[in-house]
């Protein structure tokens, strides 16, 4: 899972849905110019790593994450190499297989034998490890806005934004890098940047500075066809088949938003997805004994908790509710993938509502070694849109140290100091019938 950026602004979904997310004032380097959306040396390094790859005509590998964000990411990529020359035989693709990742060792040697000189992670997240593939020559581009402590692969080329508030998306990040590297890529691409970007940051987002006008796109697509585009992008990659090659290959080839809206594979995915939602979103949810937390228990090998995980938790409300949980049973085996949002009610909160922390707090209850054995897929992703994988048994550990189920204790109420307490009553029909 990945990390989301740790910025000083409030929820990311939430502020992207008005004005106050784009407005945030971005950092400024020692000369008064602003650091967005990542440090200028490492835009200029990235723009300088694509046009080596264009230039030496050798093996590329692109490596999207499978969400609108990340493969956005990647056809930007894909079309401005193209445009600075590099033959498209020696592009190529890798897309992660369902329920792994990059750093996972079969992925690693996957990549590997698709013998790349240059290799490009898009939207990935964060973690420490070794280099992307075990090939020295082998030449690695990370463009990312999860939250990292400088946490990237050994030896790899980092493009972050996750320290340069507004947080940018992945897209938004590449169409910056690559509108610099050819001048139709601004006209070319807009769309793209659009689809990945209110996939990640809501549907209702406003494109203001310092996030790039994109009027001149907006005049063309029109923002309910790009949040259906949104939908139908992210649909293969949910369904029990885990067909996110279709997706990819729907928005490499397209040439206008209506081919993918008229893409009938992506039709059948949505159809499916819409299904198993409306099956799977009606799990009662069960409380933890302080109330801060929510959990719904599903089983479908579609991904579908991270939807059901947000209509729930603009649905619940409660004083006490911080987090709403939705458990799947069933999409790995012996596993539970898990999603986590913040409940809308308490996404005003201060302090504001860390999913990650409050995880994490939980599991360090344990007096064993569980931390351990949730392992790295623990609590991954945003801190306001966290979840995990973990195996069925240590996930059941977890509900119990968060006391799912357990009824609150009961609140002694006091009696105010002002307030004279009535005496019982006497009269009462117990009294009356013991006179006889």
């Amino acid at each position: 899972m990945k990390r989301k950026a740790e910025s000083p602004e409030p929820s990311v979904r939430k502020s992207a849905r008005g004005n106050g997310y784009c407005s945030i004032e971005p950092k400024r380097d020692s000369l008064g110019n602003q650091i967005w959306p990542a440090p200028e040396d490492q835009m200029i390094a990235a723009r300088a790593f694509l046009r080596e790859c264009a230039t030496t005509q050798k093996p590329t590998l692109i490596v999207p994450d499978k969400d609108a964000d990340g493969l956005s990411s990647g056809v930007i990529i894909h079309r401005t190499l193209v445009k600075l020359g590099l033959n498209r035989r020696l592009l190529d693709v890798h897309l992660v297989q369902k329920g792994s990742n990059i750093h996972a060792e079969d992925e690693r040697k996957l990549m590997l034998a698709k013998k790349p000189s240059f290799i490009i992670v898009l939207d990935q997240g964060s973690r420490t490890g070794p280099p992307v593939v075990d090939d020295p020559e082998a030449k690695s581009l990370i463009i990312d806005h999860h939250f990292s402590d400088d946490e990237f692969p050994k030896d790899a080329q980092v493009v972050s934004a996750c320290h340069c508030p507004p947080v940018a998306t992945t897209s938004l990040i590449t169409y910056e890098i690559c509108k610099e590297l050819d001048r139709d890529i601004a006209h070319e691409c807009g769309y793209l940047c659009a689809i990945g970007t209110h996939g990640d940051l809501g549907t209702s987002l406003h494109w203001e500075p310092p996030f790039p006008d994109l009027s001149e796109t907006f005049k063309k697509c029109t923002k309910k066809a790009i949040n259906d585009c949104v939908s139908y992008i992210n649909a293969p990659r949910r369904t029990g088949t885990y067909d996110v090659i279709s997706a990819w290959k729907a928005l490499l080839e397209a040439k206008e938003l209506k081919e993918i809206l008229n893409n009938p594979r992506l039709q059948e995915a949505r159809r499916e997805i819409n299904m198993q939602v409306e099956k799977h979103t009606h799990a009662r949810p069960v409380f933890s004994k302080d109330g801060k937390i929510a959990v719904l228990k599903i089983s479908t090998e579609a991904q579908v908790h991270p939807v059901i995980a947000t209509r729930w938790a603009g649905h619940l409300k409660s004083k006490a509710l911080e987090i709403v949980m939705v458990a799947n049973y069933g999409y790995l085996p012996g596993k539970v993938n898990f999603s986590c949002r913040i409940a809308k009610c308490a996404r005003d909160r201060d302090p504001p509502v860390n999913i990650i922390e409050s995880l994490k707090a939980v599991a360090y209850l344990d007096t064993t070694d569980l931390i351990q054995r949730l392992g790295s897929n623990f609590a991954r992703g945003h801190k306001e849109a966290s979840g995990g994988i973990v195996n069925s048994a240590e996930f059941e550990e977890l509900c119990i140290l968060m006391k799912i189920g357990e009824k609150p204790d009961k609140v002694e109420r006091e009696t105010p100091k002002n307030k004279v307490e009535k005496p019982a009553q006497k009269n009462t029909l117990n009294n009356y019938f013991k006179k006889f």
